[in-house]
């Protein structure tokens, strides 16, 4: 700010100089860019760019780019932003930890899984950072993004006892064998008809239809499930669309439609799912429904949600339920048409202990450890959320390591590039099950080399659900059907809100 009214200063004088003196104009301009230039070396040319412009925000000089003049590495960031990051982090030697600017935003990131643990486990980042897309679809009043506190904790304790407790997951399996059953007849009437099957579409629908049966058990209409398809997938767009309101504390026009879309795409959610919560209000209660709706309206009357909280609660689980299960599944089934020796060995340990006289089942899984060995293998290679999505926002000043990282600093652990390291894994590029056969690893959060879940307060409360769907359905896939390439298949990346691959995979699905 001194160096700023020093500049404003000196151009003033010039002003009054410049006709005692006759300057040219090339004169006054040369002039004007030597008083500016300290500003400008101020305002942008420091470690981390222009959000690290203030001295005292960077005392322990965290290593980082420059990026553009106030926007920062915003132009750098898209569907790459995993990789972009982690060879700048790498670049810079500043994997444990790296600052940069989105805007005016203030970010740190980390490769390294020291500092990660630091992040997602200490006090200091119990918060996420809030797009205003993520605000205006009312995720501010759910599980994702409600502010740490009494409400929050609340929230996590209903999910945690009910819907993603171990008893609750096992409750669903009858849902997840009966959608299970319905994909893979999808998959043969299309395999007969066009020759080949599309997994994404399949996938994707199939896990909508999941989540709805455990959020609100069955019996919708199948138009309701096709609106709330729409509504998930319209808002998917939404929070990947790009806002200047999100990087810059200034009032922005609208230019792509955003908040006004998010307005009306808020509206048709409170009035559907408003509406299926009216319509379970009025039937029995001691209907002996397992579905999530069913628990938030029978807790005692001390611990009841309001009316547009529960609305909140129930659209974000539908939203967040149904993508990782799908993408994971498409990502799982692309690496086995590619590794037909992998895929193998998986449906010779399946027909060793379950054989083709029945389905698997999930009492299975725990003996299945291969199968299990390839979902870890490509949560490793291909995280759903690179960059693990949902990012921490420190809540008050806070040591990382040696450097210190002020309140209101956005942090984000770069998932990805810690699962692609060298240092920690052997042959990080090789699609490997056999390393979590040879060493039983964690994978819910305790061990942050590979945490494709999170950590600590803010771990994704429906990971052992997600995780016993994906194994189970990709059990059963292999179970069925030998996958193969109906063409090469590309593993280009496409990072929007979760890390999906380019361009939907199409394979043969020939019955075993």
């Amino acid at each position: 700010m001194k160096i700023f009214c020093k500049a404003c200063f000196f151009l003033l004088v010039l002003c009054f100089v410049v006709p005692f003196y006759n300057l040219s104009l090339p004169h006054l301009f040369f002039i004007s860019l030597v008083s500016l230039f300290p500003f400008f070396v101020n305002m942008w040319l420091v470690p981390g760019g222009f959000a690290w412009r203030n001295p005292t925000l960077n005392p322990t000089k965290i290593p980082g780019p420059v990026g553009w003049p106030f926007l920062g590495i915003l132009p750098k960031m898209g569907p790459h932003a995993h990789r972009k990051l982690a060879s700048l982090a790498s670049s810079m030697g500043a994997t444990r930890l790296m600052a940069f600017s989105l805007g005016s935003t203030r970010v740190v990131i980390t490769s390294h899984p020291e500092i990660a643990k630091e992040i997602l486990c200490g006090s200091a980042f119990s918060d996420r950072p809030i797009k205003k897309s993520a605000s205006l679809l009312m995720f501010e009043r759910a599980i994702g993004f409600a502010p740490s506190g009494k409400y929050w904790r609340h929230l996590r304790r209903i999910a945690a006892n009910h819907m993603f407790s171990p008893k609750g997951v096992l409750s669903l399996e009858c849902l997840r064998q009966r959608v299970c059953d319905q994909m893979m007849e999808k998959m043969s009437k299309e395999m007969s008809v066009k020759g080949v099957v599309e997994l994404r579409g399949i996938l994707q629908k199939s896990s909508l239809r999941n989540v709805i049966g455990s959020v609100f058990g069955s019996g919708l209409a199948l138009d309701i499930e096709e609106e709330l398809g729409f509504m998930v997938k319209e808002g998917y767009e939404l929070i990947s669309e790009f806002y200047w309101g999100d990087y810059f504390p200034i009032r922005v026009l609208d230019f792509t439609g955003v908040k006004r879309r998010c307005h009306k795409l808020t509206l048709k959610v409170k009035r559907l799912v408003g509406q299926i919560i009216e319509k379970r209000r009025s039937e029995d209660k001691d209907n002996g429904r397992n579905d999530y709706l069913s628990v938030l309206l029978s807790l005692p009357e001390e611990d009841e949600l309001t009316h547009a909280d529960m609305v909140a609660v129930l659209w974000e689980m539908i939203f967040r339920g149904t993508d990782t299960v799908a993408i994971l599944l498409e990502w799982i089934m692309a690496r086995m048409v590619l590794h037909q020796d992998i895929q193998a060995k998986a449906q010779d340990e399946i027909e060793e202990l379950v054989g083709q006289h029945r389905p698997v089942q999930d009492s299975d899984i725990p003996n299945l450890g291969y199968v299990r060995a390839i979902v870890k293998e490509v949560l490793r290679l291909h995280p759903p959320g690179p960059l693990l999505s949902w990012a921490r926002l420190s809540t008050h000043d806070v040591q990382l390591g040696k450097f210190f990282v002020p309140a209101g600093t956005t942090a984000m652990v770069n998932m990805w590039a810690i699962t692609h390291d060298p240092s920690i894994w052997k042959n990080p590029w090789d699609f490997k099950p056999e390393r979590f056969i040879e060493e039983d690893f964690p994978i819910m959060g305790s061990d942050l080399r590979l945490a494709p879940f999170g950590s600590g307060r803010r771990v994704c409360p429906g990971k052992s659900l997600g995780l016993a769907t994906v194994n189970l359905w990709l059990a059963r896939l292999l179970q069925q059907y030998k996958w193969l390439p109906s063409t090469n298949v590309d593993l280009s990346e496409c990072l929007k809100l979760s890390l999906e691959l380019k361009r939907p995979l199409k394979c043969l699905a020939v019955v075993r």
